[in-house]
Parts: structure tokens; sequence; C-alpha cells
């Protein structure tokens, strides 16, 4: 029997395949908002029937008889990608997501790409790619081609007119006080993110001269040099710190060490890409937009021009753009990293620093950017010996996991962190009575486990939960009148925004830039953009 299709029934068939096989997350979501009762379903039955008729809509301007096979088939793998992220871990595939994603290293992809993931790809992507290609298709003239892709649209225009007719008030106050849930739509949302990142990238300047800022910055010092340590942490939860108030003592190292924990401190963002650029970029966060950044020079360039010898050391997948002008060490290689078993850990981005600060003639800062608690490989991001809390999840699906185990792996990584932490502060406690050393943690990000049915990070921000933004913040100084300082701000409400000026304070850097409203050091910092 010879089947064949025309390329519009191809395309029905495509939009109705993708609305019912690849938008679990989509109505989950929506009966979780509206309830699973007769109210949810008839939501589930509009969003269907506009999904449905839109992805139509679309598909049939960019597919014809010669275009068809090859957007279809690229369609429903990246879709079966999409659907297995969704669907596992509820996370929302955005523009964020996608410069994420193709900002990450190899090793952290490997956590990913789990036999779940594979059988996604596999069933609901490879599968029906290949029964898309060997379909044939009708051959019809050019005229009967465009009449049938207009009939298509109009019938698509058509079907969205009627549920906006007859359920106008619903799709409305769907639109309006559930706009998060749409976010869902695979795969709408990829689509329209991707071309938006890929537009952004087109769009980027081909001069690689970055603007410079705060050309006045000049040391105002007195007394032994400056040698501070910046930790850049990765996806720790403020609210999971023992120093915190958290019930379990996830902090036993840092506690011995009389440190300045900070408890109301708010990330720029819920990924790494976004996070790390905002924290040394100059602006607010509600003034910070990632392009510009990228073309601007930051936090470490204004550092570096006032004659501070600056140092970037990385266990992470990089700087993200921020060290682009100050020397950069990759220390997530074994033979680079001392410390590694079945990965490299980050207390070896500590080693040979002492020579580092032996040749610098002049004050030092030094980042060291952490694996830390990057997810959903909790488990792999410390060594054996740090799992206190049992029984751990020991897998990246987390879905296989009882939301304590998650928590438990969670935590253990926390207890590491703690760890390198003391260890760091160790490190800095030998230069005293020579040096002024000091040492500033701060987390890029939080991260969701389990809470409201979201794993992981990477949400919008404008529907990011808070334990996606509310981060650990530590500070560290044998000067008990500069702890004193600090201390009296640990329940102020502050963001990253604040560290941009309290390290050029702390580093007694000058410049016209600098805001001493937002030094955690002064008296009173504010955190703009951030209502308490």
């Amino acid at each position: 029997m010879n089947f064949s299709m025309t390329t519009q029934r191809l395309v029905f068939l495509a939009a109705v395949a993708f609305t019912l096989l690849y938008n679990v997350a989509l109505f989950r979501n929506l009966l979780h908002v509206y309830g699973d009762g007769s109210g949810g379903w008839l939501m589930v039955v509009i969003v269907a029937l506009v999904l449905t008729s839109l992805t139509a809509l679309l598909l049939s301007i960019v597919c014809h008889r010669g275009t068809v096979k090859p957007v279809l088939m690229l369609l429903v793998i990246v879709a079966a990608g999409c659907s297995y992220f969704m669907d596992s871990f509820n996370v929302v595939i955005d523009y964020l997501m996608i410069q994420n994603a193709v900002e990450t290293d190899a090793g952290e992809i490997q956590d990913l790409i789990t036999l779940p993931a594979i059988a996604y790809v596999i069933v609901l992507g490879i599968l029906p790619a290949i029964w898309i290609w060997r379909l044939p298709l009708q051959k019809r003239r050019l005229l009967a081609e465009a009449t049938g892709s207009l009939k298509m649209m109009g019938g698509s225009l058509v079907v969205i007119a009627a549920v906006g007719l007859a359920f106008g008030s619903d799709v409305a106050t769907f639109l309006r006080e559930h706009k998060s849930v749409r976010y869902y739509a695979n795969p709408l949302t990829f689509v329209w993110s991707a071309s938006q990142f890929v537009q952004t990238g087109l769009a980027a300047p081909m001069d690689e001269t970055r603007q410079p800022i705060a050309l006045d910055a000049t040391l105002d010092r007195t007394g032994p040099r400056k040698l501070m340590i910046l930790v850049v942490g990765e996806t720790a939860r403020g609210d999971h710190f023992s120093l915190n108030g958290y019930e379990r003592e996830t902090n036993p190292e840092l506690s011995d060490h009389d440190v300045i924990s900070f408890r109301r401190v708010t990330s720029c963002g819920t990924t790494t890409a976004y996070s790390v650029p905002c924290m040394f970029d100059s602006h607010n966060a509600d003034a910070f937009e990632p392009d510009e950044a990228r073309a601007t020079e930051n936090l470490l360039d204004v550092i570096a021009r006032a004659g501070v010898n600056v140092l970037w050391r990385d266990n992470n997948s990089d700087s993200k753009g921020v060290a682009a002008a100050v020397p950069f060490e990759d220390y997530k290689r074994p033979g680079v990293n001392p410390v590694c078993d079945t990965e490299c850990r980050d207390e070896g981005m500590l080693a040979g620093l002492s020579d580092y600060i032996a040749s610098a003639s002049g004050d030092v800062l030094i980042v060291l950017h952490q694996m830390g608690n990057h997810g959903p490989a909790y488990f792999k991001r410390y060594p054996a010996g740090y799992e206190r809390f049992v029984p751990a999840c020991h897998t990246t699906e987390l879905g296989d996991c009882e939301t304590r185990e998650i928590v438990n792996a969670y935590d253990n990584a926390l207890l590491y962190t703690d760890h390198f932490l003391a260890e760091t502060i160790e490190f800095l406690q030998s230069y005293e009575g020579d040096l002024d050393p000091m040492l500033l943690y701060a987390s890029d990000h939080g991260e969701s486990l389990g809470e409201k049915g979201l794993y992981l990070h990477g949400m919008p921000l404008f529907m990011a939960p808070k334990e996606q933004r509310e981060v650990a913040m530590v500070f560290w100084s044998p000067s008990e009148e500069l702890r004193e300082r600090l201390r009296s701000n640990v329940e102020t409400p502050l963001s990253h925004d604040n560290l941009f000026h309290t390290v050029l304070g702390l580093m007694d850097v000058r410049t016209q830039l600098y805001d001493p409203a937002l030094d955690v050091a002064g008296s009173a910092p504010t955190a703009p953009g951030f209502a308490d």
C-alpha cells in the first residue's frame, strides 16, 4: 500500500502531536493552577485548541513541500529534549536557559545525559523524525499547495477567533493572571527564545574592544597590602546555611571562624550565565543588560586599573566573560587541579596561590569560581567523606528520589562548600600581620529542590520562586572593627547590587562610580531594585 500525505495534512498532524505529546508540563501546570475539576479540564481543552491552531498557523507559514520535512524533523527532536527537562524538572526553556546551555561545559552536559533523557529523545524525537523523513508526500501543483496552506492558516485563525469569542473572559484571565504558565508551551517557547538568542548574537558588535569605565580609579590606602579572596559560589541557598538559622548543621567549620553571614541576599538572576556578569557589573540589577555587559568593562577591570593584581581561578564552566582582560586559570582539569577524584574539587584552587601572592608587588584580588552545588548531580559535588545526611539521592533523575534524599545530597554538597571556605580562611590567616586578608563569598543563584514541583534553577525572573533567588553571602576578616561594621547589616535586605561597591570599598579603590550607600561595610547599605 502506497500511503502518502499532503503537506498540509502533515502540518496539521504535527500540530496535534506537539500539543498532545510534548506538552505534559504545560497541562500539568494548568491543572495545578485551576485544579483538576471541570474548570481545570475546560482550560486544558481551551489551551489545547488554541495551541494546536497557533502551531498549525506558524508551521503553515514556513512549511512547504521543500521545507516541511527538515523543519518538522528538527522540531520533533528539539521538542523531545525540551519535554524531558520540562516534564522531569518543571523548568522553562527560555532565552536565559538556552544561553546557560550554550555556555555550559561537557562535564555538566554529561550529568544531564541520562537513560530517561535518551529515551525521550529516541521515542519522541528520533523515531518520529525517521517516520517524517520516510513519509511520501503527494506531489501537487504550486497553486494547489499555496491554496492548501492558505486554507490551513485560515482555518487556524477561525478556531482561535471562535475560542476567543466563546471563552474570551477565561482566556483574558489566564493571560493576565497566569502568564507564566504559557512559558511551558512546547515547542513555541523554545522557537521564540532561540530566535531571540540568534538575533542577539547576530546583532552583537564585531569590535571586541570593550567600553572603559571608571577611568579615575585609584588606590586610597595606608597600611599593609590588601589581600582579598572573592569566592563566587554556585547554587547555594541562603536558607540552607546553618549560619542563617537552618536547622541542620551545614556550616560546622565556618562556625568556628567568626564569619559574618548575611541572611537576606537576593541574586541578580537564576542562571550562572546571567548572574555572574551581573554580579560584577557596575549597573544595578534592574538596569543590567547582558549584551551591554559583554561590551563594557566590569569590577575586575576597575580594580586592575587602580593597580591591584587580579587573578581568576575557575572550577566551574568559565567566567562568563567577566575575566576577559585579567589572568584566567582553568582548575577543572586534572594535572592543573591537584585535588581530583571523581571530579576536580574546589579546594584544589588554593594550590600554588602562595606563590602568586609572593610574586605580586601590590594589593591582590583573587576570584575563585566554585563548582559548588551545581545540580542535578549534587552527589558528585562532594567527596565521600562529606555524605553525612543520608540517604542521599545518587542519580541525576531527581524524580526517582524522594524529596528528603534530594535535600540530603544538596546539603552534603553545602558541607563541602563549608569546608572549602574554612580552608580558604585558614589560608588567609597565614598572612595576618604581613597583609590585610579578607574573604567575601557570594553565591550566583539559588536552587529549587522540589518546592511547588520545581527543580534546579533558571526560571524567568518574573516567575522565579524565592528558592532560586535567595542566596548565601559570607564575609571574614581578622579585623574586629571591620567585622562589627558588617555584622550590623546581617539582617539588612541586600542583593548582588551591593557586591560591586562593597569590593571597591574593601579594596580602598576610589572612583566616582563608587556608591557608599551600596557598600555593605558602610553604615546603611541599600539594595535598589529589590523591595524588602
